[in-house]
């Protein structure tokens, strides 16, 4: 659940293995990223009846991003990864955060003060912006080097 993104394969279940075994579901900050997943009703149900969610549940309610046949999972992966390896460093940093920030934010108008501070710190201390115009002039993929 600590991934930033989710992809599981089609024989993949999910399980808050606490509650089903004398304890409590809320294990491995479960209680504090499921909710933000995939809703609180959901959270909910799913942590206090212990119940398996099947992977194509998981997909439909947002608890992974896609599933993919098990002998496809790592190709699936590693083309994601390379995607993102793509872009800027300190890009997809502040997007993470900016992400996780949203997610926590008390104010809808602070949170887009902290984005476009971001937005901004990022453009006046990289020429990444500059590099993706020439790439795409150019018909290239971008190399940022942040």
């Amino acid at each position: 659940m600590a991934a930033d993104i989710r992809v599981a394969s089609t024989t993949a279940y999910f399980r808050p293995a606490g509650i089903n075994n004398g304890l409590n579901a809320a294990e491995l900050g479960l209680s504090y990223i499921l909710p933000r997943a995939i809703g609180s009703t959901r959270a909910f149900e799913i942590m206090l009846t212990g119940r398996d969610v099947q992977a194509q549940e998981a997909a439909d309610i947002g608890l992974v991003s896609k599933t993919v046949a098990a002998d496809q999972l790592m190709e699936e992966c590693l083309t994601m990864a390379k995607r993102m390896c793509s872009f800027s460093q300190i890009g997809l940093e502040m997007t993470k955060e900016m992400i996780w920030a949203g997610l926590e934010a008390g104010s809808r108008n602070s949170h887009m003060h902290h984005e476009a501070q971001a937005q901004l710190l990022v453009r006046m201390t990289t020429e990444n912006f500059e590099e993706a115009i020439r790439a795409r002039k150019q018909k290239r993929p971008p190399v940022f080097k942040d």
